[in-house]
């Protein structure tokens, strides 16, 4: 049972199991799946003050915070005691491509060249950490979710807005990976 945990599974049945928890959840309750809408569940549970946008009943919304600590949890023991210890396959091509920009594939999930803690103090860690949590957090907000929020739920309930939204991050993942992603890799 184990090695069968520890395996990808086929994109068919991870991608109809997220996808099944919508309905369930609208089904259950009539909740609405999404992570980003956490952050203010916690900021309105813990910042007293009087900012209008935390003035809501925040403990109607809980279990939201249940089940994103149930993510953390969850990745915590899998990370511990579910890891595969084989290398990260990536494709050759892909291999190449990243090699050509000085991004070397070390066979883990996030380059250390990109992602250690030795970048996190240069303009290279300034650059990816602060001003682009930045821009993920500003967007997030900006377009009144994240992408498995409008892309799993608000497509699965016909949502237009969703859509536009879906179409956006997309496009601006091409963007990023074609255009501007070498680019930074050049300059910082």
């Amino acid at each position: 049972m184990l090695d069968l945990i520890r395996q990808p599974w086929p994109w068919y049945v991870s991608g109809a199991l997220i996808g099944l928890t919508v309905p369930l959840l609208l089904l259950l309750g009539n909740k609405h799946f999404g992570i980003s809408s956490s952050l203010r569940h916690i900021c309105a549970a813990c910042i007293p003050g009087k900012v209008p946008f935390f003035q809501y009943n925040w403990k109607r919304e809980a279990w939201n915070l249940f089940f994103v600590g149930g993510i953390v949890v969850g990745a915590a023991l899998a990370s511990q005691f579910l890891n595969d210890p084989e290398p990260v396959q990536v494709a050759e091509k892909t291999a190449q491509a990243l090699a050509d920009l000085g991004v070397a594939v070390d066979g883990k999930l996030m380059p250390a060249s990109i992602f250690s803690f030795d970048n996190l103090f240069t303009l290279k860690g300034l650059v990816f950490f602060v001003i682009g949590g930045f821009l993920v957090g500003f967007g997030t907000r900006y377009a009144g979710g994240c992408t498995s929020g409008h892309s799993i739920l608000g497509l699965s309930t016909l949502q237009w807005p969703s859509l536009v939204a879906t179409c956006c991050f997309m496009a601006g993942g091409f963007i990023m990976v074609q255009l501007i992603y070498p680019w930074l890799l050049k300059v910082v």
